[in-house]
C-alpha cells in the first residue's frame, strides 16, 4: 500500500509539473486574439505596419489573416527598417513596392512616418512587429511615428502585442538625454527597457511624447499567457530573426551592450555569421584583450580569443567594418543570462579597448553618444573614470524610470 501511495504521489508531481510546463509555454500573441475584438476591425479599411515577424500561432502571416477576414479590407502595408520581408541590411533605404496589388509603403527611407496621402483611404492603422527589448532598435520608433500619423488623421491605432524576447523584468542603461534624440533613440527610456511593444506604445502615448503632445486613440490587444520573467525560448513561440543580424535569442541578449561597439572603430562582428557575439580589429592582440576582459569578472559571460575576417554577406552586411581585413579580438559566451548586465558589460568592454589601445581606438563620437544616450559615458572613459563612476552612469535615471514604467505595465 505504501509503495502504491508513493507511486501515486510521484505520478501527481510529474502530472502537475507537466501541466505547469505546458501552461508556461502557451503564450498567445495579440494577432492570435483579434477575433476576440471584432468590433475594432469590422467594416474597416485598414493599413498594417508590419514585417516578416508577424505570424500567429497557426503559422499565418498578419497580411493573410486580415485579407481572409470578412468585412475587412487591407488597403496598404507599411514596412520598417530591413523592409517588410526583413531581408535588407541595416541602414539600407527601402523603396515602395506592391504585394498582390496592395501598396507597400517604406517607412525606412526618405519617409519614416506615414503621410496623409498614404492614409487617405484608411480607417484604422494596425501595428504588429516583434521587438528586441533595446532602446536603439528602430522598430519602436516606426511604431511611434505611425501612431503619431494616425493621431493626426484622427484614426484609431491598434498594437498587437508580442513578448519582450529578453524578458520583461531586467531594466538597465542610461536614460536617453533627448538632446541626443535620433531614430536610434527618440524618447527618454533606458537602453534595456524591459517592456513589450504594447507597453511602450502606451507609455509614449500617455506621456504625450508624440509630436506636439498629440494623443492617439490607442488600442493594445494583449497577449495571453506571457509572464514578465519569460525569455523568448520559454514562450513556446517560434523565434524569427527580427532583423538580419539577430539570428537567435543569445544574440538578442548580447545586443543591448555589444551594439555599443558600433560606436567605435572596432568590428561588432557584422560580416560574419555570429554578429555581436564577437568583436575585433586588425590592431588588437586577442590574447592580451581576453586576459584583461576575463580579469573584469563580468557577471554571466566569458571570453575567448577570436580571429575573423568580415566579408560582404547578402542580406546581412554588404559593407562591414574592416571588410576583407583579418581582425583579432574576442568571442563572448553567455554563462548566466539572468546575471548578465549587457549595458554595463558593453561599457566595460569599450573602456578596456581604450585602455589597451589608446592610440588606435577611435570613438565614432556622434554615433556612440546617440547609442548610449549621453556624452558622459564617452567622456568618463576618456578621462579614465573609476569603475564606480562607470557603474553609476550605466544605471543613471533607471530608478525614476522604473517608477514611471510601473504605471504602464500590462502584465
Amino acid at each position: 500500500m505504501q509503495q502504491k501511495f508513493k507511486f501515486i504521489h510521484l505520478f501527481s508531481i510529474l502530472f502537475f509539473a507537466f501541466i505547469f510546463s505546458c501552461a508556461s509555454k502557451s503564450v498567445k500573441v495579440g494577432l492570435d486574439r483579434i477575433s476576440e475584438n471584432p468590433e475594432l476591425f469590422r467594416g474597416k479599411n485598414i493599413g498594417i505596419v508590419t514585417n516578416h515577424t508577424a505570424y500567429n500561432s497557426e503559422g499565418k502571416h498578419i497580411s493573410d489573416v486580415f485579407t481572409g477576414m470578412n468585412n475587412v479590407t487591407v488597403k496598404a502595408l507599411f514596412g520598417p527598417e530591413h523592409g517588410i520581408r526583413g531581408n535588407a541590411p541595416a541602414g539600407d533605404h527601402i523603396k515602395n513596392s506592391k504585394s498582390s496589388d496592395i501598396p507597400v509603403y517604406s517607412l525606412y527611407g526618405p519617409t519614416r512616418k506615414p503621410t496623409p496621402e498614404m492614409l487617405k483611404d484608411i480607417d484604422l492603422l494596425v501595428f504588429d512587429i516583434q521587438g528586441i527589448g533595446a532602446r536603439f532598435y528602430t522598430y519602436i520608433y516606426t511604431m511611434a511615428l505611425a501612431m503619431e500619423a494616425a493621431a493626426e488623421k484622427g484614426i484609431p491605432y491598434v498594437v498587437l502585442d508580442r513578448p519582450n524576447p529578453i524578458n520583461g523584468i531586467s531594466v538597465e542603461g542610461t536614460i536617453l538625454d533627448t538632446a541626443f534624440a535620433t531614430f536610434v533613440g527618440l524618447y527618454p527610456i533606458p537602453v534595456r527597457h524591459g517592456m513589450t511593444i504594447g507597453e511602450l506604445a502606451t507609455l509614449f502615448n500617455e506621456q504625450h511624447w508624440l509630436k506636439n503632445g498629440i494623443k492617439a486613440n490607442l488600442h493594445v490587444i494583449k497577449m495571453q499567457g506571457w509572464q514578465r520573467n519569460m525569455w523568448f525560448d520559454q514562450t513556446g513561440l517560434s523565434f524569427i530573426n527580427p532583423s538580419p543580424n539577430i539570428p537567435d535569442i543569445e544574440t538578442a541578449t548580447l545586443y543591448p551592450g555589444l551594439c555599443l561597439i558600433e560606436g567605435v572603430n572596432v568590428s561588432e562582428g557584422r560580416g560574419t555569421y555570429t554578429p555581436f557575439k564577437l568583436f575585433g580589429a586588425p590592431w588588437i592582440d586577442s590574447d592580451q584583450l581576453v586576459q584583461h576582459l576575463k580579469a573584469l569578472q563580468l557577471a554571466g559571460i566569458d571570453f575567448k580569443p577570436a580571429h575573423f575576417t568580415p566579408v560582404s554577406i547578402t542580406e546581412m552586411a554588404t559593407n562591414p567594418k574592416y571588410k576583407d581585413q583579418a581582425c583579432n579580438g574576442a568571442e563572448i559566451a553567455i554563462t548566466n543570462r539572468d546575471a548578465f548586465k549587457p549595458v554595463y558589460s558593453g561599457i566595460k568592454i569599450v573602456e578596456t579597448l581604450y585602455q589597451l589601445y589608446p592610440d588606435s581606438l577611435r570613438f565614432l563620437e556622434r554615433h556612440f553618444d546617440r547609442l548610449i544616450g549621453t556624452a558622459d559615458v564617452r567622456n568618463a572613459i576618456l578621462n579614465k573614470a573609476d569603475d564606480a563612476e562607470l557603474k553609476q552612469l550605466s544605471e543613471r535615471g533607471v530608478a525614476d524610470f522604473m517608477e514611471l514604467r510601473g504605471k504602464y505595465l500590462l502584465y
